[in-house]
């Protein structure tokens, strides 16, 4: 299409169709294409794919997917979706994919020293700097949200605004330690990573995602890579925050009903600014909301972004026209105002997510 030609392919990378720009329309002459690139960084490649105009005039869509996923996997059914193409044709995304967790990555040879979390996470200014972009809109779920809080921590003029899903910001303590080395022996690579990634509920009963997902996880070429980044996880230290040193952006917390890091994400919650952070616990949503309830999670993101300054004239999704809002306001243990919301949802309706000013638990 024309759009992009600074393509930096490893040697005897094949190019496929859907990766040179295949995937492109014209729409008020602006070209919408999708493109791969790998990215040189400090500490080495990143496999990166960018959709959209790159237009510098707004930030970046930035995408981190977890363990035992890619960026297609993990956010293809949400940016696809759609409801979410609005917001998709207003922004320049840009979905990294862990060092060799992208489709048809290479295995890495054995006594590879894979990269801490830490690490990855100062790989991602690279990655801004090749694109031209100077802030993002941060998308991260489980193990990319963590890395992409560390780097909003560390870089917080570059970021301006942080989605959250299924994040745990803690380190292993002993005891989950222990029950992970037991877990090893007990139980395959996959049934591990499947229990990161989804609520006992959705195990127990089989669903066609689970079971579709650990297909894709079980038979994966890289799998001896999905260890190594499991491993690098498991082996995170604590994000240290609190109230008064926590995010200088706008945060939205999102965790399904009963899903593996429901606790985490709450204690997460605690520890944010109320001012700044927005809490959304979605029922029926399982471990991976994003693919499970990627109608209510675009309502919630568009309204996210409003409340930033963005798309102020956007429409509002076919959910948010039919709401019941339960509202009530609290103060919290220091005497200072804040606000709490709950806002239940029927199954024909859904209800205004929280703007970035206020801090709210949504079950919906």
């Amino acid at each position: 299409c024309g759009y992009m030609t600074d393509f930096n392919y490893p040697q005897n990378h094949h190019i496929l169709p859907s990766q040179c720009g295949r995937e492109a329309k014209t729409e008020r002459k602006q070209c919408f294409c999708t493109k791969t690139h790998y990215v040189e960084t400090p500490h080495g490649v990143l496999h990166v794919t960018l959709h959209g105009t790159r237009t510098t005039r707004r930030p970046a869509i930035l995408t981190f997917h977890d363990v035992g996923l890619d960026s297609k996997s993990c956010f293809s059914p949400l940016f696809k979706f759609e409801e979410m193409q609005e917001i998709v044709k207003n922004f320049t995304l840009i979905h990294i994919d862990a060092p060799g967790q992208e489709e048809g990555a290479a295995a890495y040879p054995a006594g590879y020293q894979y990269p801490s979390m830490e690490t990855i996470s100062e790989m991602i200014p690279a990655v801004l700097q090749f694109f031209n972009f100077r802030t993002v809109i941060g998308v991260g779920v489980g193990a990319g949200a963590y890395i992409l809080a560390r780097f909003a921590l560390t870089n917080p003029d570059a970021v301006e605004g942080l989605v959250l899903i299924n994040i745990d910001t803690n380190a292993r303590g002993w005891i989950d330690w222990a029950a992970q080395k037991l877990s090893s022996v007990t139980s395959s690579l996959t049934e591990q990573i499947l229990c990161h990634l989804f609520s006992q509920e959705e195990l127990s009963s089989s669903t066609d995602l689970v079971q579709s997902y650990r297909e894709r996880i079980s038979k994966a070429p890289n799998l001896s890579n999905m260890e190594l980044l499991w491993k690098s996880y498991n082996s995170r230290r604590d994000l240290i925050f609190d109230r008064n040193s926590a995010f200088k952006c706008p945060v939205m917390l999102v965790v399904g009903d009963h899903a593996p890091y429901e606790d985490a994400a709450v204690e997460c919650n605690s520890k944010m600014d109320p001012t700044t952070t927005s809490f959304l616990k979605m029922a029926d949503a399982g471990g991976l909301p994003q693919l499970t309830q990627p109608a209510k999670l675009t309502e919630a993101f568009k309204y996210f972004i409003q409340g930033m300054g963005y798309m102020a004239s956007s429409c509002m999704t076919r959910l948010s026209r039919s709401r019941t809002t339960s509202l009530s306001s609290s103060y919290s243990m220091d005497g200072s105002r804040s606000r709490s919301r709950t806002l239940s949802q029927g199954s024909q309706g859904g209800q205004m997510p929280p703007s970035p000013s206020q801090t709210m638990e949504v079950s919906c």
